[in-house]
């Protein structure tokens, strides 16, 4: 159950919450697309409609980690032990209730485009990310089920710690759409600076992770939020690219760290990479990797490797 307190946090941040543990809040390349003034970095790389995405999250303080470029407010987390007994069923049904809730200020406001805000009454795709690390809800693999039966598309984006989860997913074919690591840390000595986990064997934890990614049968991506004068140096772009190579992921985003929420309290502004430097970054990983640079995003700070040519970049 939620703490009054850090209720109140989440409203502020406009966050809405859903049952005992989950939330929703309205990205805003949502909004954006709904203004027809751009879409998501997503949605140019793999073809997710971003009115049609529901940024969710089934455990939105609970983690095991307190990372540095996080933008939630770390020093209310609540744990890595999520009572997590709110069904698959309720938590969607929840999150697209506030979904809507959340858009009715768009409703027939004079910017808006109103074929995008009728059909956005009903998200398609559901970002299980947000805030918190979502494989710590129990019955992930039911709520991915289940958003699969609905005909839903799924990305979860995980921080690697349960490889005995994405076991699970794996062996009962619950994997969701697309499966995100996040992987901002080279070696365990910077893990344990950037990510200060509660879990002693959490850097080898990751490492397990990252050995599965190659078999699974779903889309995979390897993801690095890059700070300057921290994980972003030249020295260990090696690093970065044997883990690369070892995981075997289909895509790797290469994304900058952005300052916003209480990540500002922490790293500040002056820690976000240009783009330029994301681009010369991103060269040199695939350099050493031999994935091709197949696409980026300017205003993201993004850009975007893929492993081959037979790789299939859209989801149709």
């Amino acid at each position: 159950m939620l703490p009054n307190k850090i209720k109140e946090i989440l409203k502020k941040q406009h966050y809405e919450i859903v049952g005992k543990h989950s939330a929703v809040q309205i990205c805003r390349w949502a909004k954006k697309s709904l203004r027809n003034k751009g879409v998501c970095y997503k949605e140019k790389f793999y073809g997710i409609k971003s009115h049609l995405c529901c940024q969710m999250t089934p455990s939105v303080m609970w983690c095991q980690n307190k990372c540095l470029h996080c933008w939630r407010a770390i020093e209310h987390t609540l744990g890595d032990k999520l009572d997590g007994n709110d069904s698959p069923s309720e938590i969607i049904n929840g999150c697209i209730n506030a979904q809507r809730k959340l858009l009715l200020g768009f409703k027939n406001h004079r910017v808006t485009n109103m074929k995008k805000y009728n059909e956005a009454q009903e998200p398609m795709q559901f970002a299980i990310s947000l805030s918190g690390e979502p494989t710590l809800y129990e019955k992930i693999d039911e709520l991915i089920e289940e958003l699969q039966r609905r005909g839903k598309t799924s990305f979860l984006v995980t921080n690697g710690l349960y490889p005995e989860k994405i076991k699970e997913l794996k062996e009962k074919n619950q994997l969701p759409t697309q499966l995100y690591v996040s992987v901002n840390s080279p070696n365990k000595k910077m893990y344990d600076k950037f990510h200060r986990s509660s879990k002693k064997n959490a850097w080898e934890k990751l490492n397990e992770s990252l050995e599965l990614m190659g078999d699974l049968k779903c889309r995979t991506v390897f993801r690095i939020n890059l700070i300057k004068d921290l994980n972003m140096k030249d020295e260990h772009i090696r690093e970065f690219a044997e883990m690369i190579k070892r995981a075997s992921p289909l895509f790797v985003e290469l994304k900058s760290y952005m300052a916003v929420g209480f990540a500002r309290n922490r790293l500040g502004y002056d820690r976000m990479p240009f783009f330029e430097e994301i681009i010369e970054f991103s060269k040199k990983i695939s350099k050493l990797t031999g994935y091709k640079i197949e696409d980026y995003v300017e205003v993201s700070r993004v850009v975007l490797l893929i492993r081959d040519d037979s790789v299939k970049r859209f989801i149709s």
